[in-house]
């Protein structure tokens, strides 16, 4: 009797052993089969649509939009500018912003857009350090189901949703307009920005599409023509001393790439006593270019207004993690596709404007332009 009683409980017990498993197997079938509609939808495992969100639309539990931002560095007075005034208008659409800062390192920029990615950012906004290197940042973003924003410098080979910036090839141009104004005639030096940044190319390609007639008609020389790596201000002025000792320091007119490059370009021009006697252009309308621009050792700026920029290239980033298709007014080209872009128009800055403009805005404060003028 006590036998049969013992068979019998090892028989429940089996029995119950065997629903066990049966449910876990169900239970496993069940998340998989969530796992696998989350990644129908470009989620990471793990992660589900909230009822009536779009693919590609991800928020926070309480439905605050997150906006990542991976920059390339900080070293540059223009891109601080950028950081506070875009995460400023970034808060003011209610949005959550996170920035992170490569120091001009291209594995560092691509880790930080995973961590910016794994935190769940739901748009991505990224000023690249290398362009081609920064493609696979956008890779990253959309396997996981995050649009991504190239801000105001274009990320090469890959497929951006959206490019925001100013009409980079329009820079160029404005700087060699005002330089052949000035001088239509000569030996002409290049120096251009980094190599890496698609950015520099667009701004050369403006400048001599100006300089090339004068070019062909043999009335400009290009003696020297340098890229610059990382747009250091010291590269600038190394690539500025090598064209000064080929040329036995006959040189005539500078374009140079942004204000730091014409930064260092002019201090090799002071080592050889020409500072404010060869016209040099820049860009960006930096505070210390503007200054050397009263004080006449630097002929011009191109100012392109970054709170318009940073106001709207939030605003549309915004739009895109709400799922909403973002206005463009032309198509850009990257390598790979041509990339919906706003582009906006910039403003060529001199001695004679630079009151109504950069002044006038609010970009720098008129007593900090002339601090080095005597009264």
């Amino acid at each position: 009797m006590l036998e049969r009683k013992a068979i019998r409980r090892m028989a429940a017990l089996r029995l119950l052993q065997v629903a066990a498993i049966a449910l876990a197997v169900v239970l496993l079938w069940a998340i998989f089969m969530r796992v696998d509609a989350g990644n129908d939808a470009g989620l990471p495992p793990g992660e589900e649509l909230p009822d009536g969100q779009a693919p590609g639309v991800r928020r926070q539990d309480d439905g605050t939009i997150k906006v990542g931002l991976t920059m390339d560095t900080l070293q540059e007075e223009r891109w601080i500018k950028d950081q506070e005034m875009f995460g400023e208008a970034v808060k003011a659409l209610g949005a959550e912003f996170i920035v992170m800062t490569a120091d001009s390192d291209d594995a560092k920029q691509i880790e930080q857009a995973e961590t910016l990615i794994g935190m769940g950012v739901d748009i991505l906004v990224v000023v690249p350090h290398d362009a081609e290197a920064a493609a696979t940042i956008v890779n990253k973003a959309h396997a996981a189901g995050i649009k991504v924003l190239s801000y105001d410098r274009l990320v090469r080979n890959a497929d951006v949703d959206l490019y925001v910036s100013f009409d980079n090839e329009r820079v160029g141009e404005l700087q060699a307009e005002a330089i052949t104004k000035r001088v239509p005639a000569g030996k002409y030096v290049y120096i251009g920005g980094p190599e890496t940044d698609y950015n520099a190319h667009l701004v050369k390609k403006g400048v001599f599409n100006v300089l090339q007639p004068y070019i062909d008609r043999g009335e400009i020389t290009i003696v020297f023509d340098q890229w610059t790596r990382d747009w250091q201000p010291a590269n600038a002025r190394d690539n500025m001393r090598i064209a000064l000792e080929a040329n036995e320091g006959r040189i005539d007119a500078v374009i140079a790439g942004n204000d730091g490059t014409a930064g260092g370009a002019i201090e090799a021009l002071a080592e050889w006593g020409l500072a404010g006697q060869v016209p040099v252009a820049g860009q960006d309308a930096e505070l210390a270019a503007a200054q050397r621009i009263v004080a006449g050792t630097q002929t011009m700026t191109v100012y392109k207004p970054i709170r318009q920029l940073a106001e709207v290239a939030a605003e549309l980033a915004v739009k895109m993690a709400k799922g909403e298709t973002p206005r463009a007014d032309r198509l850009v080209n990257n390598g790979k596709l041509d990339v919906p872009s706003v582009l906006l128009t910039p403003i060529a800055v001199n001695a004679d404007n630079i009151d109504e403009t950069i002044i006038a805005d609010g970009f720098h404060a008129r007593e900090e332009v002339y601090k080095h003028i005597e009264r």
